[in-house]
């Protein structure tokens, strides 16, 4: 049976699975509720303003520069004063901050909340990997590293089903309104989850935690090279895709939100797929199989004209997508030197997410220049990016099955 290795899993390390996953989810979701009313705050703040999508992606790049601030400051924390106060504090953070956008009364004022908003989202995926990888048995890695990483297609899904069912009613400051539900995830978190007994084992120094990043420097610059590449490969193909569907396209908010919705079930499907292969392939062999096969999708995903097809390029591009990063939670986790892994994980991720987060505007300028042109844009940087991961990813380091912790509370190891 593919999943039988979820049955290591006890009631205690499910919820601990639970918790991070829709920790994640939920912060994509705030996120991606700006990536798909783009449209919506430039006709507000900027009409009849020529290339106004453009200036107000700045809000998109701002949040996605200033997640590895929050990836550095949480993970310190985390390392210091334990996973699971950290992702509370994390998570009330982006909430107050994605419901405060709605009251923007200006763009400066929106990008400044969404620069904030960047800071809380960029130190959840790291604290929360952290605290999932170190709680569960070694077997069950690549599973639930799959599960982990779909929350970030999760989030996009909801996102989108939310835009195409209130888009076109409600307005985007509602919208932004409903970041506050993720506040409540807090109480579940309190009441059901459990510290990591790896770092109950070992609470590092700041002193050590230093010391352990300047002598592991080039895995740093690795790993930190690696997530660029994988962060242009997420973002290239998902970010300015609604404004191409939308734009270029011209469909309506309801078929943008259903296209959404189902290139992110692709996305969910390919975590898992690819997440638990890599605990029989390997990460490396997984990330780069996946990398490749996104390459051949793109006539179909970029060039289509109607909705069906288009829908079945996306859903598909998103399985591959996604199925590399399904590797990634176990992947960097098993990477990290033990003393840093609250901060490693994260940083190095959100460093990646700050060099790429040129994205939307090299994507968006790509296709001024070229009359327009969004699906030219979007194929010329996924085609690059796909093959400089598949060779990152193909000659690189890997430390699958590295034990975290001599034994679980299970008995296992971790």
């Amino acid at each position: 049976m593919p999943f039988k290795q979820l049955e290591f899993l006890t009631a205690k390390q499910w919820n601990t699975i639970i918790a991070t996953y829709l920790g994640w989810t939920l912060d994509a979701f705030d996120f991606f509720l700006l990536v798909l009313v783009v449209p919506d705050i430039a006709h507000e703040f900027l009409p009849g303003v020529e290339n106004g999508r453009t200036t107000v992606g700045i809000a998109v790049n701002l949040t996605l520069a200033m997640r590895p601030v929050g990836a550095l400051l949480f993970g310190l924390m985390a390392d210091r004063l334990g996973r699971r106060p950290t992702l509370i504090v994390n998570i009330l953070c982006y909430s107050v901050l994605a419901f405060a956008s709605g009251f923007a009364p200006s763009l400066t004022v929106l990008i400044i909340l969404r620069a904030l908003f960047g800071i809380a989202m960029g130190g959840e995926w790291g604290v929360g990997a952290s605290l999932a990888m170190e709680t569960i048995p070694l077997q069950t890695r690549g599973i639930v590293s799959g599960i982990l990483q779909a929350g970030y297609p999760s989030g996009y899904l909801l996102a989108s089903l939310v835009y195409a069912l209130l888009g076109a009613h409600v307005g985007w400051r509602i919208l932004f309104m409903l970041g506050a539900v993720p506040a409540l995830l807090i109480l579940f978190i309190r009441r059901n989850v459990d510290e990591s007994p790896a770092w109950l084992g070992k609470r590092p120094r700041a002193q050590e935690i230093l010391r352990v990043i300047q002598t592991r420097f080039p895995l740093f610059i690795f790993a930190i090279l690696l997530m660029t590449a994988f962060n242009f490969f997420s973002h290239g193909t998902q970010d300015v895709y609604p404004t191409f569907l939308r734009v270029q396209r011209q469909f309506p908010p309801a078929t943008v939100g259903t296209i959404g919705v189902i290139f992110n079930i692709g996305a969910l499907l390919g975590g898992l797929t690819f997440g638990m292969f890599s605990q029989r392939i390997g990460r490396r062999r997984t990330i780069v199989i996946a990398a490749l096969l996104a390459i051949l999708v793109i006539p179909l995903w970029a060039f289509s004209h109607t909705a069906v097809p288009l829908a079945l390029g996306a859903f598909i591009m998103q399985f591959f997508v996604q199925g590399a990063w399904g590797v990634v939670p176990a992947h960097l986790n098993e990477l990290s030197p033990p003393e840093v892994r609250g901060t490693f994980p994260g940083f190095t991720y959100q460093l990646g997410n700050l060099l790429a987060s040129v994205n939307y505007t090299l994507q968006s300028g790509l296709a001024d220049r070229f009359h327009g042109d969004y699906g030219l844009a979007l194929a010329i940087v996924v085609a690059i990016v796909a093959a400089v991961l598949a060779l990152l990813a193909g000659f690189g380091p890997e430390a699958k099955d590295t034990a975290f912790v001599e034994k679980t509370a299970a008995g296992r190891a971790a």
